[in-house]
């Protein structure tokens, strides 16, 4: 096979693994604590105000229904965080139109999740709406037009890591790795899976984390379940992590990968 052809494979395989499903699950199994004996959030983000107005759909769940917004989940989760990180929100200024938002949200997220939040004074701007719910809610049109498509989502070349073996040493240092970020301020990204079951290939955000007897319990925003909180939870005698409560998922083990912190990953 040559070298298109070889691309053109990946890209369809990278596509049907990231467009498989989502997720609802468990509960904690026993072993050893992380050792965090208090609730960590981060203080920035508030589920209410800080996220989308509309999910993205699972066209699995839609069938014959051409056009909807599905297989966005990727470019949502991005988005939250990079709203988070480099926007800011002023009722008290005229509000712009279609045209004008679509172009304030291409500026929000053309800059790279991994980057450090901006200081206030350095934002940029969406006048005319108090938070990310209310403006999203209001100007959807523009706002997914401004987000952009999937396809580069799809073809990423992470995305290869959910058909790879990871072993519970792994998968205890992304426990600790978003334990961390969340400490320090930061949403973190996850892809998350059970592969090869074709149900999650998926993507949410933690916010929070609150210790259980048996490990940590995520609090997870996802992209297709605007009206509450997901859970995950990292069982630490198991060394996995469980889709505790993830929309539309059967509780079971899953693996989860940290996305878009680094130049590469």
């Amino acid at each position: 096979m040559n070298f298109i052809g070889i691309s053109r494979l990946a890209a369809l395989v990278s596509f049907l693994i990231v467009t498989a499903a989502c997720a609802r699950a468990p509960q904690t199994n026993g072993g050893a604590s992380l050792g965090f004996e208090e609730a960590v959030r981060t203080q920035a983000f508030s589920f209410a105000e800080d996220t989308f107005a509309f999910p993205n759909l699972i066209a699995a769940r839609h069938p014959n229904e051409p056009g909807i917004y599905a297989h966005y989940c990727f470019v949502l989760a991005r988005g939250v965080r990079q709203f988070t990180q480099f926007a800011r929100f002023d009722p008290s200024l005229p509000k712009l139109d279609h045209a004008g938002n679509v172009e304030r949200v291409k500026r929000v997220v053309a800059l790279p999740a991994r980057d450090a939040a901006l200081p206030p004074d350095d934002r940029i701007v969406i006048p005319g709406y108090a938070n990310l719910r209310e403006f999203s809610r209001d100007e959807e049109s523009a706002v997914k037009e401004g987000l952009g498509g999937p396809f580069w989502t799809w073809v990423h070349w992470t995305n290869w890591r959910v058909v790879l073996p990871v072993n519970g040493s792994h998968q205890e240092d992304v426990a600790h790795e978003i334990v961390d970020e969340l400490r320090a301020g930061r949403l973190v990204q996850l892809l998350v899976t059970n592969w090869p079951k074709p149900e999650l290939n998926h993507t949410v955000v933690a916010y929070e984390s609150r210790p259980t007897a048996g490990g940590v319990e995520f609090l997870v925003w996802d992209p297709n379940n605007p009206d509450g909180p997901g859970i995950m939870t990292w069982d630490s005698g198991g060394r996995r992590f469980w889709a505790t409560d993830l929309y539309d998922t059967e509780p079971g083990p899953i693996r989860a990968f940290r996305m878009y912190y680094s130049l590469l990953l």
